[in-house]
């Protein structure tokens, strides 16, 4: 038996989840199987909430983990408990959700301190998440010396993209520096991407699919025969779709009138595209979509209509690069939940033949379209803790405990 630890650490929580597998098996995601799984949240602002389930979604009470002050305080209790329990199972690896892996890091890999040295160097990338994603790696490392740390890249499955695809219009010496579109959620996207064909019916045209995964992050991809074709996010996690507090994309030239023209400093206009426009700057409510779906206010709308109105025209743009659509997915907590937004968005896409199955819809699917609709609809659930232990999976199976890094 193998057992993995994946931990998907952000700026308040720390999501974790333990996988077993039987190693005379060959690897396939249903083969995994959760035996836990647990979240710290409110980390670091004095109202940390913890709590663990086992593999049926049973809360387990009692089960010695308490609120805890920080990520470091959540980490050492996390592996106190795994001390606590380590004859119900053999760890044999710890994968990590690292947000951007830059040009160099395009597949999961066994990490040392030198590669975190490394992907400390994008932080300024992806503020939100990269030193939350590494400093879970350097802590455990100490911790667990002898388990392999293993980092899987939010960023690896759109980095066979096409160079016209990736690069911006830029003097090429940028490009070169790294100054390219990279896209996110790839853990995501890969795992809609495996499982899709468990969805659709056997006849069903799946070459051309595009995912909405839509959370308090978002973002849209392409993927044409299993590959990423393209994506809405690019350089950085704050490109593309409007988000929970993030603006999405905004003119390059804005940012320069702020910088020099309002007297704002770079690290305030970061603080206002980050945390302070998104659905939140919109509405001057709430970045939770649930909230504002319930509001009832003119601004709460305002902010729903943008999120939609732009989630389809990024549609148009991807069904172009396709040439052409067969299926939409919705996926992560909006995607998933959220049946009014599913509703809108498929309006907007009447163009390529959708007819959105008001019932199917209230039932969150999976089909949410009629049998008559051009446009095949779905909801699929998204699990990128069992993408990303699937993939610690393989780098052990393939005896890769050495660092590496591809180009």
């Amino acid at each position: 038996m193998s057992d993995i630890l994946v931990v998907n650490s952000g700026s308040s929580s720390i999501k974790f989840a333990l996988f077993t597998h039987a190693s005379n098996v060959s690897i396939a995601l249903a083969d995994l199987k959760l035996r836990y799984s647990g979240h710290f949240s409110g980390l670091g602002g004095g109202r940390c909430h913890v709590s663990l389930s086992n593999g049926e979604g049973e809360t387990l009470v009692d089960a010695g983990l308490t609120p805890a002050s920080n990520h470091d305080d959540a980490l050492t209790q996390l592996c106190a408990w795994l001390a606590k329990h380590e004859n119900e199972f053999e760890l044999t690896g710890v994968g990590h959700r690292v947000v951007h892996g830059g040009r160099h890091f395009q597949a999961p890999i066994v990490v040392d301190a030198q590669q975190v040295q490394a992907l400390e160097q994008l932080s300024s990338l992806a503020p939100l998440h990269q030193p939350y994603c590494l400093a879970p790696i350097t802590q455990l490392r100490k911790q667990l010396p002898t388990i392999p740390q293993i980092a899987c890249f939010d960023t690896a499955f759109h980095a066979q993209q096409s160079e016209v695809v990736r690069r911006y219009a830029l003097p090429r010496e940028l490009s070169e520096r790294g100054l390219l579109r990279y896209g996110f959620h790839g853990l995501s996207y890969d795992y809609i991407q495996r499982v899709l064909a468990d969805y659709l019916p056997p006849q069903a045209p799946r070459e051309r699919v595009i995912v909405a995964h839509l959370g308090n992050g978002a973002s849209l991809c392409g993927i044409q025969n299993s590959q990423s074709v393209a994506s809405t996010m690019g350089f950085s996690a704050l490109e593309g779709l409007p988000m929970g507090t993030r603006s999405g994309s905004v003119d390059p030239g804005l940012v320069l009138h702020l910088l020099d023209q309002e007297g704002m400093s770079a690290a305030e206009v970061s603080e206002l595209l980050y945390r302070r426009s998104g659905l939140l700057g919109v509405s001057g409510i709430s970045g939770d979509m649930q909230v504002l779906l319930a509001s009832g206010a003119g601004e709460a709308e305002e902010a729903i209509e943008l999120y939609c109105h732009r989630i389809a025209h990024e549609i148009g743009g991807l069904v172009a690069d396709l040439g052409g659509v067969d299926q939409l997915v919705f996926t992560a907590g909006i995607g998933e939940h959220a049946a009014d937004i599913r509703a809108r968005v498929l309006k907007r896409c009447a163009w390529l033949g959708a007819e959105l199955d008001i019932d199917a819809n209230a039932q969150h699917g999976p089909c949410i379209t009629m049998p008559s609709s051009r446009l095949g609809a779905w909801v699929i659930p998204t699990d990128e803790a069992r993408m990303i232990a699937w993939h610690c999976l393989h780098v052990l199976q393939a005896g890769s405990t050495e660092p590496t890094a591809q180009e």
